[in-house]
């Protein structure tokens, strides 16, 4: 199963050349990764961090007043860690591809954590392995 999040696009986001800049991009991903992970029936409350952010831009996006789909799923769910992977596109083209791990994290003791028994079950909801890997 995979989720999917419209994100609007809003005229700032445009660079020089016209098109979405490549870092608002990193933006439009944290949106689509905030509206899945924190909601009130299922949430990360506890904390976590990006670890790291992979990204490949395959074409253009201009400014539009229609939002654009940003899809996302989970592919890997380790003790402590956790792999989301994005497509930011519409029905007939991908503009970006990406990645992103996600580790669990303890702010009070300022250390990352397990994942939860709770937030396991809630990633496997998600997780698709035949999902083409990002940056192979």
């Amino acid at each position: 199963m995979r989720y999917l999040y419209r994100c609007p696009l809003r005229w700032a986001d445009m660079d020089a050349y016209g098109h979405v800049n490549n870092a608002v991009f990193l933006r439009y991903l944290e949106e689509a990764r905030i509206a899945f992970l924190f909601r009130p029936e299922k949430d990360f409350q506890q904390g976590s961090v990006v670890a790291r952010h992979e990204i490949d831009y395959k074409r253009q996006l201009v400014h539009r007043h229609a939002p654009v789909d940003i899809e996302l799923w989970v592919t890997e769910v380790r003790a402590a860690s956790f792999r989301i992977e994005y497509e930011v596109k519409d029905p007939d083209q991908v503009y970006v591809r990406a990645a992103t791990v996600i580790v669990p994290f303890d702010f009070e003791a300022q250390r990352p954590r397990r994942i939860t028994a709770e937030e396991r079950e809630f990633l496997l909801e998600y997780q698709d392995d035949q999902a083409e890997a990002v940056a192979a």
